[in-house]
């Protein structure tokens, strides 16, 4: 493999673009690794707040704790989590990952026990919180931003898409109006933004991916999760699917379409994802986006042989 010279003084583990390796090497001097919880939440646009059905690509079930029965505590759940990483790659230090549906969705007090249990285990040196931008408040950023003082905090708003009509078609509940108004919430507090898109919805042209970068970019985000669109059994979008099929993209298509949302980016936005995953049981297409590792060395190798790397084309706006 040729040796890739670094172009950014962030990007320490040699990416072209900032993984959150390297984000938690220079913040920690050491490997951070991000433990999922599932915290029984629910979602607005499950319950009939927002709507009944979720998201187009969401098949409703959860976590695969869920599915087994009554959940493990917080604590339980960070416990089992630290043995098995400790065991396996000798890790130090966590952050607990709220990530199962809408986790700003209830009661403050609530939010509060469930932050604050996740936070007094030991080793955990941060937060990180999955949630849709319709469930933001003023109240949540305030308790969240006294975590920061102290601890690793991090939002994650699902976008998926900029453009109105994909908020439509993939059901989303909400609106771009929204979803800046809660990027607004976090202007003045130490919480960092994490912002999360999807590559390959069928009616999406390769300039419209780019152009969600383009937005993405605009906004004061400090890093981005970018998932491939999948189909997988129970969704309303694979229901869809069989009765009017759509193209998917190729692995080549979603590579260069990929390379070129990051060239968007600022150097210093964290890349968290750079693909999805889904449950094996219930996986029906691409096949090619069940091999994850394949499909990041694709990348790496189509970004050296194009000269690719993140912020190549961005421009700063302000």
């Amino acid at each position: 493999m040729v040796l890739r010279s670094i172009k950014h003084p962030l990007w320490v583990m040699g990416k072209p673009y900032y993984d959150l390796k390297s984000y938690y090497l220079n913040n920690f001097s050491d490997r951070v690794y991000k433990l999922q919880i599932d915290a029984g939440f629910t979602c607005p646009n499950r319950d009939g707040s927002r709507g009944l059905n979720g998201c187009s690509y969401c098949d409703g079930r959860g976590s695969k704790l869920r599915q087994q029965g009554p959940l493990p505590s917080v604590t339980e759940q960070l416990e089992i989590g630290k043995t098995l990483y400790k065991r396996l790659r000798k890790a130090t230090r966590f952050v607990a990952y709220f990530q199962t549906f809408t986790n700003t969705y209830g009661e403050l007090d609530h939010l509060r026990r469930l932050y604050e249990e996740a936070l007094s285990v030991e080793d955990v040196v941060g937060l990180s919180i999955g949630t849709r931008p319709d469930t933001m408040n003023p109240e949540v950023v305030a308790m969240l931003d006294e975590f920061s003082k102290e601890y690793d905090v991090w939002i994650e708003y699902g976008l998926q898409s900029m453009h109105p009509e994909s908020l439509k078609k993939i059901g989303r509940g909400h609106n771009l109006e929204e979803f800046i108004e809660a990027v607004d919430m976090l202007s003045s507090s130490s919480i960092k933004l994490c912002v999360h898109a999807i590559v390959g919805l069928p009616w999406e042209s390769r300039e419209m991916v780019w152009q969600t970068a383009d937005f993405i970019a605009s906004l004061p985000v400090d890093g981005v999760k970018i998932h491939s669109l999948l189909l997988l059994n129970g969704t309303p979008l694979y229901e869809d699917y069989k009765l009017n099929p759509f193209a998917l993209l190729s692995r080549e298509e979603y590579v260069s379409y990929v390379a070129g949302f990051l060239e968007r980016l600022p150097p210093e936005v964290v890349v968290q994802r750079l693909t999805a995953e889904g449950y094996r049981d219930i996986f029906i297409a691409p096949d090619w986006a069940r091999r994850k590792l394949q499909v990041l060395q694709h990348l790496d190798r189509y970004q050296q042989e194009h000269d690719s790397y993140q912020g190549k084309i961005y421009t700063s706006t302000v």
